[in-house]
């Protein structure tokens, strides 16, 4: 829905509660009236129910207000004798609706200074544990996600196993878009958990929020959706900044199932989550020669913390490499094995450091860089057509769309910014003969809507980027990633890594003692505070 129709939706919502609770209103020692305003009623309605007023803003907070409707549901049925489980059950259930029954068919009575404290302990555990929702998912949405490194196309910068903490205010935090989903997960519930190696299916396990994913569907589901809105943060995306973002052309189930029985057009919020560097910002030119980006002509400088890392072919003296060695001596992490019968072995990755080092390996013949042909035309590389023999070597130079920017547009163009126009700016578009028509006007122009950028992995050729789908909007920016508090090689910790932050200077710092310090400081200082004070 639009804004507009937002609007719309919630002064119904405002006349359906005014309607449902205006006897209640009175009975409380309010005025009828008040139970219609907008906003102001739910301020009243928390004096009514004994609840701060800044329950309110929980409200109109997506994901959170699922929770919170059903939490002041039954405080309103509570503030008014209904105390047995039934009634919160019916509360729930009803939607609210509840409220009709006690407002116009029952004689029930304000209890204005009524016990807050719950009834029993089951009462006191459902209380804590939907506010830690409420509390987790409010942080979670507007200020820190945490985050888990899955692949490694930033091997060196983030490895694999690496759990961070994802700031989204730096870029300014993203208003869901979608308004029903359960809190705290992605795109999925998982289907069973294992617990001492017993797999239990979870009931409601599967997608995780309300949506038809079939391309173009016009369900009353998808009508649910919030359009896009940013809170304003406090800096743009830079060159060579790590970003998360959702995968724009995500179209997959599970993003480790690439073979599904169809495509899932997903929401914007529920694509899969990625992290990569930005490589080229909103109004650059952005070239790959071999292997290396140039932007503006100049070769991208990367960080300290960056290293590029490039595949191979190594001949070997035998036919044996062992994997913990060359992980221990050289820091090779990623895949390799034997391609040919002359025993040549293929490394994935390898970074300029490791390879320095590797060449002189006694059972090292030769190594020779899996660099492809300039001109040679990768049918999986952006934009997907013949007319551009580009590969992940030798890419470009294209413009990366700035907001508020025009470019002339021709059918030699068109590939490079068609899904921009069509899928990201909601544009219709059609070509008939040499003219192009844009929501069915001749168009030799575009102005671009919103600022693009361009991510890639370090491990450059072991990394689905943006040179497989192109461009990616700002609107699909996740958040930056500030700090890793934990790491897992997948057998044992790296202690080195704990409570690092993920851009600076140098090598990353480990601040896991000094928090322990403060930790204990802080613990001991309590203790020492509680004796005080009884003694």
């Amino acid at each position: 829905m639009t804004l507009m129709q937002w609007f719309i939706f919630i002064l119904i919502i405002q006349v359906i509660h005014g309607l449902g609770t205006w006897k209640l209103y009175i009975k409380a020692g309010k005025q009828a009236w008040e139970a219609f305003v907008p906003v102001y009623n739910g301020v009243v309605l928390m004096k009514i129910i004994n609840r701060p007023w800044w329950w309110v803003i929980l409200l109109f907070l997506p994901i959170v207000n699922l929770i919170m409707l059903a939490v002041v549901w039954v405080e309103t049925a509570r503030s008014f004798g209904k105390n047995a489980h039934l009634d919160t059950f019916l509360s729930v259930i009803t939607l609210g609706f509840y409220n009709y029954y006690l407002n116009y068919a029952t004689d029930v009575k304000y209890i204005e200074n009524r016990s807050l404290q719950p009834k029993s302990t089951s009462g006191d555990w459902t209380s804590s544990i939907l506010f830690a929702i409420v509390a987790a998912t409010i942080v979670h949405t507007y200020f820190i996600q945490p985050f888990t490194i899955p692949s490694s196309s930033l091997e060196k910068s983030l490895l694999v196993g690496d759990f961070l903490f994802v700031s989204k205010f730096h870029y300014g935090a993203r208003v869901p878009m979608t308004t029903v989903a359960a809190p705290m997960v992605h795109d999925t519930i998982p289907k069973r958990i294992k617990i001492k190696g017993i797999k239990i299916p979870i009931p409601f396990g599967g997608k995780s929020y309300l949506f038809d994913d079939h391309k173009g569907s016009s369900s009353w589901k998808n009508k649910l959706q919030l359009p896009y809105l940013r809170i304003p943060g406090f800096e743009d995306i830079e060159r060579n900044d790590i970003v998360v973002f959702n995968q724009p052309a995500d179209t997959l189930l599970d993003m480790n199932d690439f073979h599904p029985d169809r495509n899932y057009y997903k929401p914007i919020d529920k694509k899969t989550n990625l992290v990569k560097r930005c490589v080229g910002v909103a109004g650059d030119s952005l070239e790959v020669r071999n292997g290396f980006v140039y932007i503006n002509g100049k070769k991208n400088e990367l960080p300290d913390r960056a290293h590029l890392q490039f595949s191979y072919y190594v001949q070997p003296k035998t036919s044996q490499f062992n994997p913990l060695f060359l992980k221990e001596r050289y820091d090779i992490t990623d895949g390799f094995g034997i391609i040919n019968d002359q025993n040549t072995y293929y490394f994935s990755a390898i970074s300029d450091e490791a390879l320095a080092k590797f060449k002189d390996n006694p059972n090292v013949v030769s190594i020779t860089p899996n660099i492809q042909e300039k001109g040679v035309r990768d049918a999986n590389i952006f934009p997907h057509d013949p007319n551009y023999n580009w590969n992940v070597d030798f890419f470009g130079p294209l413009y990366i769309p700035e907001k508020g920017k025009t470019i002339n547009i021709d059918l030699k163009v068109l590939p490079l910014y068609k899904r921009v126009i069509t899928e990201y700016e909601g544009n219709t578009l059609q070509v008939k003969g040499n003219q192009i028509l844009i929501n069915g006007e001749v168009a030799t122009t575009y102005t671009f809507k919103q600022n693009y950028y361009w991510m890639m992995g370090d491990n450059r050729h072991n990394s689905i980027d943006a040179r497989a789908w192109g461009f990616v909007p700002f609107d699909h920016v996740v958040g930056k990633p500030v700090f890793i508090w934990m790491s897992w090689d997948g057998k044992k910790p790296r202690w080195e890594r704990f409570f690092t932050t993920v851009s600076g200077e140098g090598k990353a710092t480990s601040y896991l003692i000094p928090f322990l310090v403060l930790l204990l400081g802080w613990i001991g200082f309590n203790k020492w505070r509680a004796r005080k004070k009884s003694s």
